[in-house]
């Protein structure tokens, strides 16, 4: 059994995010979703994002760090699209982390202070013409840290859809995220035995 923190997207902690954290349950798993927006869950992407602006990125990291008090060092970190940025820094800088799902995004290493930690495995899943995962250099920070880890798998699935994990937004693709589902649990299982 791993020991998994979960940090939603730009909407907030939708009924789609705790539906996730609720399947890692079922087989299995410890996990933990905190609420980064304080309780306030956003129709549209645009007006979660506003909110997350106007607090302030770095207010939502602290956020994501605050969330680990009292938590194992022994997590694996797990973020969707703008979750990814407290995931991924708690991933690199927190020591003892197992690792990191990233979901629909992923930041350049150097944001939070350079290469990706070599006992850290990592999944990435994102679609090939996001305009946000693809579109914005996402894809291009995520071949690196494939690249520069040495336990990493980077799975693009077709299509154009941003946050087409969330079975609860209009987004949402069930053929894709039931392939990343099945992956995350590998990974999981993988971590569990090591």
């Amino acid at each position: 059994m791993a020991e998994v923190l979960v940090f939603h997207h730009g909407h907030g902690l939708t009924a789609g995010v705790r539906e996730f954290a609720e399947h890692l349950r079922r087989a299995g798993h410890t996990v933990h979703a905190p609420d980064l927006y304080e309780g306030k869950v956003f129709d549209s992407l645009e007006d979660g994002m506003g909110y997350a602006e106007n607090a302030g990125f770095d207010t939502i990291i602290e956020r994501g760090t605050a969330a680990t008090e009292g938590l194992p060092a022994e997590l694996v970190y797990v973020g969707f699209s703008l979750g990814v940025l407290p995931a991924q820094k708690l991933a690199q800088t927190r020591p003892g982390a197992k690792g990191a799902l990233l979901l629909e995004a992923c930041v350049p290493v150097s944001e939070f202070g350079g290469a990706w930690p070599q006992d850290v495995p990592v999944q990435i899943h994102g679609m090939d013409a996001d305009p946000f995962f693809a579109g914005e250099g996402d894809v291009d920070a995520a071949r690196a840290v494939a690249r520069a880890a040495v336990d990493a798998e980077l799975f693009l699935y077709p299509g154009d859809r941003h946050l087409f994990t969330d079975s609860s937004l209009p987004s949402y693709d069930e053929q894709a995220a039931m392939q990343v589902n099945h992956r995350v649990l590998s990974f999981l299982d993988r971590i569990k035995r090591s």
